[in-house]
């Protein structure tokens, strides 16, 4: 069971200090939601339940060739994002995404949960904005379907990581 909550990003922190990675996703299919994903040098076949703040995952690791070979099934456009890894209190960690390519100017931010209480009363840094869990025009396999996503880069969001 995966329990995060998603939010848009008001201003970058310095980022040099913090591990990333660079994701290459797309998606095999939007319903039932299924998707491949590189994240640096491994690749990922990864299934989705519904829900927004709480939802089934299912991951396993494949091959490269496999992930390459995928590639050619891939439903809409792919998702090129860099995720740097940023720690909080209590042990949580922000994931923090900043698109590229058709989505750039796009940053959001997640953080994910042991529990559903945690998640309730998880208090937002200054650094994160608008929160977008229950928002589903962010989430990922729509951002990879949906032609007209410029309504979800606002010039402010535009500016963030140049």
């Amino acid at each position: 069971m995966e329990i995060e909550r998603k939010f848009l990003v008001k201003d970058l922190p310095i980022l040099h200090n913090y591990s990333h990675k660079d994701i290459v996703q797309g998606y095999l299919s939007f319903n039932p939601e299924i998707r491949i994903r590189k994240a640096n040098d491994t690749c990922y076949l990864t299934t989705k339940g519904e829900g927004t703040l709480s939802r089934e995952e299912k991951e396993i690791i494949i091959k490269f060739t496999t992930f390459s070979s995928l590639l050619n099934l891939v439903k809409g456009r792919l998702i090129y994002k860099t995720r740097y890894l940023i720690p909080l209190t209590n042990s949580l960690t922000a994931e923090l995404d900043i698109y590229q390519k058709d989505l750039e100017g796009l940053c959001t931010v997640e953080v994910e949960f042991l529990n559903l209480e945690d998640a309730q009363n998880f208090v937002p840094p200054a650094w994160f904005s608008k929160e977008i869990t229950e928002d589903k025009q962010y989430r990922n396999k729509n951002l990879a379907s949906n032609a007209n996503i410029n309504s979800l880069l606002s010039p402010q969001t535009r500016t963030l990581h140049k």
